[in-house]
């Protein structure tokens, strides 16, 4: 039975954007701690939890896609859901915009906020890659790649064309991090199960690369391991080509940075993540662009407001000076201890400082190979395969044994390798801020954000490296607008999936790069003026006290170099090495109705301080 109205009003308001592995933690742990005394909301474009490890597994057809989802209404049964995309936050009028599934705006008032946004695909400057490559951070990419490679087995094993089928067959992953080596090794046993169905002309066979410009695999691990998931790879047939990397990716391949140019239709981009680009709009101090909080994970000048995950620098107190990974590990733990100082600055216990001890790693090599670190032991071959999938089990908050059951009939019976047609290329485009959403055919254009300051928020001067750009054509908010830029498109003629196009209605048609670049003036807002860190133009809504608002800007390709893969975890937490599961606020596909000026505020239930939060209270 729901509160009556009157109860709502008199409990603070927490609102978490984001349900990654920190921002799930969060609501867990709060919702654990307050038992209803709290107003808890989760903003997430998802109505499920991510466990984004088992990903690839995904994609190599051993599991199901819904078993590695969770449900957040079946596993949080105290926080209240809202769908939709967080795209505007006023720090001092306490609220955040949203656009829901349907295009339509929401606000949601706060008495605490947790930013818990996540991470984004790391583009580089590199010509031809945000048209021709696909990333590996959401379901729906994990989809249309197990489609895309079934399909061009399918089409090479139809060939009579020997350039045409081994061009086919070959795919290409960059990044020998945590998700890139678990893609290739995933995917090689994938596509050999695939031509023992349907083989290939005589003499060909799948071949994978895995690139990396680090001097070995997995450069984040013990070098004793990463030489064992090289000597797995390598054994299997794995290309492991270390100090390469893509100089320029075409419709029909990839030019390396030693001159050799590979004829493929597959290009897999892993080369790692960057913060949301959510809080760069924030007006508040960053770090490599990740928000920087204390250890108590409150952001600085704003102690009603937590940041913890991909999206938070958080200070490492073990390595004075430094900060805490991207990893899925971390974000885990934030979120523990962020539930517990929301908690506490509500006068529901003590809050705590974060602190980190590593418990290991686990990297999923296929079949009953794996290579890991528990508690600092290295283990490989069947033993640490059998560790990494107990791992996986504990971790899990929910699907243990639909999962157990998936890996019993991979184990004893084929692999079931069939297009589904969901998800198309050009509705996973790789610089989307929303890699957990597939663009919809017919559906409203994403829109582009720019990155001003919020007013009355001191700038980012000190420690910030990333700069936001206001914009200087949007009027003082006055009452309801609505404005809408349509992006000029990603470049490169349709793909051969473009919807409304004959091939679109055929699965079986190919086309050129990763199955084409998406259609022209669908692309999800790539900035039309020079320079790659520059925001689009584009609408923005309107504070309804007539502030300016911190608006979402579009991740439009920059990034530094390398791979931001991470280390692993220890039991009850998200995997080893792996960035968190994206966050929630992402660009809005449409264009809101801003609050006007008139609507009134509820009134804030009277409570603690949050710059004073109590100690010692239970």
């Amino acid at each position: 039975m729901s509160d009556p109205p009157e109860a709502n009003m008199s409990r603070p308001r927490v609102v978490i954007v984001g349900a990654g592995f920190a921002g799930y933690q969060t609501a867990r742990t709060l919702s654990r701690i307050t038992r209803g005394r709290a107003e808890i909301t989760l903003l997430n474009p998802t109505d499920y939890f991510l466990y984004l490890p088992l990903l690839p597994q995904v994609a190599a057809g051993v599991l199901e896609p819904r078993r590695v989802t969770v449900s957040l209404a079946g596993t949080l049964p105290r926080v209240r859901l809202v769908l939709g995309e967080a795209d505007g936050i006023d720090l001092e009028g306490h609220w955040v915009h949203y656009t829901d599934p349907e295009g339509d705006g929401g606000r949601l008032e706060y008495d605490r906020l947790v930013l818990a946004v996540g991470s984004v695909n790391k583009l580089l400057p590199v010509p031809g890659v945000a048209e021709h490559a696909h990333g590996f951070r959401g379901l729906p990419e994990a989809l249309y790649l197990r489609d895309h490679v079934t399909r061009q087995v399918e089409l090479a094993a139809a060939s009579d064309d020997p350039k045409s089928c081994a061009s086919r067959c070959t795919f290409v992953v960059v990044g020998a991090g945590y998700t890139g080596t678990e893609v290739a090794a995933h995917g090689q046993l994938f596509t050999d199960a695939l031509v023992r169905k349907q083989p290939l002309r005589q003499g060909v066979r799948p071949r994978w690369l895995l690139l990396d410009i680090a001097p070995r695999v997995l450069p984040e691990l013990d070098e004793r391991l990463s030489r064992t998931a090289d000597r797995v790879l390598r054994g299997r047939g794995v290309e492991v080509r270390t100090g390469t990397s893509v100089e320029e990716a075409t419709p029909t391949g990839v030019r390396l940075s030693d001159g050799e140019f590979i004829d493929t239709r597959t290009l897999v981009w892993c080369v790692g993540v960057r913060p949301d680009p959510l809080v760069e709009g924030l007006g508040r101090p960053l770090e490599r662009g990740r928000l920087l909080v204390d250890p108590y994970l409150q952001v600085p000048g704003h102690p009603e407001v937590f940041a913890c995950g991909d999206a938070a620098a958080v200070p490492d107190l073990e390595k004075p000076g430094q900060y805490t990974p991207m990893t899925a590990q971390h974000a885990w733990r934030h979120g523990k201890v962020a539930g517990r100082n929301v908690a506490a600055s509500l006068g529901f216990g003590e809050r705590r400082v974060y602190r980190h001890r590593d418990m290991g790693f686990t990297v999923d090599l296929g079949g009953v190979k794996a290579a890991a670190n528990p508690l600092g032991v290295p283990l490989s071959g069947p033993l640490a395969g059998a560790v990494t999938r107990g791992y996986h089990l504990a971790a899990m908050p929910g699907n243990r044994v639909r999962v157990a059951a998936d890996w019993f009939l991979d184990a004893v019976l084929p692999r079931q390798a069939v297009q589904l047609g969901l998800v198309r290329s050009w509705s996973v485009p790789l610089e989307s801020a929303s890699p957990e959403l597939a663009r919809v055919a017919g559906g409203p254009p994403p829109q582009s954000r720019p990155a001003p300051v919020t007013r009355g928020t001191p700038a980012a001067t000190q420690g910030a490296d990333t700069h936001a750009v206001p914009d200087p054509g949007r009027p003082t908010a006055t009452g309801p607008r609505k404005s809408a830029v349509l992006d000029p498109g990603r470049p490169g003629a349709p793909g051969d999936d473009q919807p409304g196009s004959a091939d679109a209605r055929e699965p079986g048609r190919g086309g050129p790069g990763v199955d084409g670049p998406s259609p022209a003036g669908s692309g999800p807002g790539r900035p039309a003026t020079p320079g790659a860190d520059e925001p689009a133009s584009g609408r923005s809504a309107a504070s309804g006290s007539g502030e300016s608002v911190a608006y979402r800007p579009m991740a439009s390709g920059s990034g530094g170099s390398g791979s931001a893969e991470p280390e692993a975890p220890g039991t009850d937490e998200p995997s080893p090495g792996r960035p968190e599961a994206p966050g929630s606020d992402k660009p809005a596909p449409a264009a809101p109705e801003a609050s006007g000026p008139d609507k009134p505020r509820p009134a804030r239930p009277a409570g603690p301080r949050p710059d004073n939060p109590p100690e010692g209270q239970s």
